[in-house]
């Protein structure tokens, strides 16, 4: 797969990448490529508990990767995925720190969706020193838009 373009690596510490080629994009610009493909689908691959109590990025629709109490692997996200994918739809994928939804985006691409791109560092991003997220990178620092139900 090629790059896009304007979306290239630049100094921000969260990346948007295409999974295949890891293409790389700067945050802001991951975000403004949601606002300029409005035909993407933006998953949030989190357990349900994260996505409603932590918060999620606006306009973003759930659909667990895994989910308690056992974290396997949810046998309907595939199912999930292609309904809101539809035909040939871009798919971007976030998760808490972006480990999830490189899993989740490899198995799409496994069973045959053509654009698939991760949130690298997620929606609340890396570990600081003491054990605390939001503090260094993610979706929430950078101050993009997200809700919490």
């Amino acid at each position: 797969m090629k790059k896009l373009g304007k979306y290239k690596t630049g100094q921000s510490c969260l990346y948007i990448k295409k999974l295949e080629d890891v293409d790389v994009k700067v945050l802001k610009e991951a975000h403004a490529f949601l606002q300029s493909h409005p035909e993407a689908v933006f998953i949030d691959c989190r357990s349900e508990i994260e996505y409603l109590f932590v918060g999620h990025p606006a306009g973003a629709i759930h659909i667990a990767w895994q989910d308690g109490p056992d974290w396997d692997v949810n046998p309907d996200f595939l199912g999930h995925s292609r309904k809101a994918a539809s035909v040939n739809r871009p798919v971007v994928l976030i998760c808490r720190s972006g480990r999830r939804s490189v899993e989740a985006g490899r198995y799409l691409e496994k069973y045959g969706f053509p654009e698939v791109y991760n949130v690298l560092h997620g929606f609340e991003g890396d570990m600081d020193e003491t054990h605390h997220r939001s503090t260094k990178n993610g979706w929430r620092f950078d101050g993009l838009p997200w809700e919490q139900t």
